[in-house]
């Protein structure tokens, strides 16, 4: 049998689906990895992971470039001939199922983590893709061999509801999965006598919060409170919502945050901070807020889709409203100032990251969706054929 996992950025599979795509070599099949070119190939070769450059723009809108490319993996499917195509994004979920359509490739999974730009933008051209990108996940998502994967139960509820996919057909399975052993060396820092350090570590968008913490960073130096606050990640070029680079620098010069860029070790910058903080309008299953859980982390996010997934409000964490700074500022100060209950909240956000999260988990489920549509084709085979 053979997968093809195909997903937006080398950086996604790399980071997000590697131990899924190792997994499945463990498990017999054969694997071909498929993105947009990147650095991050030549680190999935290096693990023994067939990757290939496909000729995708994330931001393209060209009618004309945009066929060439639906062209250009319906060859590649016809070449492989895969059992199963694997997408990841609302995008590539679209083009890999419309091109294994067309490739006679009935097995189909789709994992959409989080709705993506054209869902949770105002933007006039999100809005104006809006019904588009509807009717295309109603044509690509469909058959009785597709199955879709969502990441949190408010997605699952507005499939449904949307008719965009069987009901049945809808799998939930929470993340891509956190190897949680390898935060749980992390101890709370002694924050006595250092300067507490907050942390927000996602790919700098606007949609992330980003604006927000920064203005939360702001109040709290107005308010008298001494924080080191940390912004690790980079733009996204290929996301319109991507925070322009000269915007960062602004704020480093001002001095209200300093600026890590993309950050490999994240048990060493967990490790090294208080408080974790994710201020964001809307996620899939948010594996920063997870890794930082699995870290026995205070944690302070949104009340909106993905987020509270991972934290329930004066439980393992705190809630705050949406585009709110005051809320964040008002947040961080409740850690700063009762620290008891900042430990609490860590150490239930880490027993929660062990029990829902946990990458055993998540490929556990995953590879079962394999199962249940693979093993179903070879059935049907030995029908055929038999």
């Amino acid at each position: 049998m053979k997968a093809v996992l195909f997903a937006n950025t080398d950086w996604y599979l790399y980071n997000f689906r590697r131990t899924l795509a190792l997994s499945l070599l463990r498990a017999g099949y054969e694997v071909l990895l498929i993105s947009p070119d990147g650095p991050y190939g030549p680190r999935l070769r290096e693990l023994g992971l067939r990757w290939e450059p496909v000729p995708m723009q994330r931001r393209s809108l060209n009618i004309v470039r945009e066929f060439a490319f639906l062209m250009h993996l319906l060859r590649l499917l016809r070449r492989e001939q895969p059992t199963v195509v694997h997408g990841f994004t609302i995008k590539c979920a679209v083009y890999g199922s419309l091109a294994a359509k067309m490739a006679g490739i009935p097995a189909r999974i789709n994992a959409v983590a989080g709705m993506g730009y054209v869902f949770t933008s105002d933007q006039w051209k999100a809005r104006v893709l809006r019904p588009v990108v509807r009717a295309l996940l109603r044509l690509a998502l469909g058959g009785e061999h597709a199955r879709l994967i969502l990441q949190n139960s408010d997605d699952v509820k507005l499939f449904r509801q949307a008719g965009l996919v069987e009901p049945s057909h809808i799998r939930l399975i929470r993340g891509s999965g956190v190897n949680c052993a390898r935060f749980a060396t992390v101890a709370p820092r002694k924050t006595s006598e250092a300067v507490p350090r907050v942390l927000l570590a996602s790919r700098i968008l606007w949609d992330k919060g980003v604006g927000e913490y920064i203005a939360a960073l702001r109040q709290l130096r107005r308010k008298g409170y001494t924080v080191q606050a940390l912004l690790a990640g980079t733009p996204d070029p290929g996301n319109p919502a991507a925070v322009p680079e000269q915007t960062i620098r602004e704020w480093v010069d001002e001095g209200v945050v300093a600026w890590l860029g993309h950050v490999d070790d994240m048990v060493a910058l967990l490790g090294s901070v208080d408080i974790a903080v994710l201020p964001s309008y809307r996620e899939g299953l948010p594996r920063s807020l997870v890794e930082a859980a699995a870290c026995g982390l205070p944690l302070i996010t949104t009340d909106v889709p993905g987020c509270r997934e991972v934290v329930s409000d004066g439980v393992d964490g705190l809630l705050v409203p949406v585009r709110n700074s005051d809320a964040i500022a008002h947040a961080i100060r409740q850690f700063l100032d009762d620290p008891a209950l900042a430990r609490r909240l860590g150490a239930a956000a880490r027993t929660k990251a062990r029990t829902y999260f946990d990458e055993r988990i998540v490929m556990e489920r995953t590879l079962g969706v394999y199962a249940e549509l693979c093993g179903r084709m070879e059935e049907g085979k030995m029908r055929r054929y038999g």
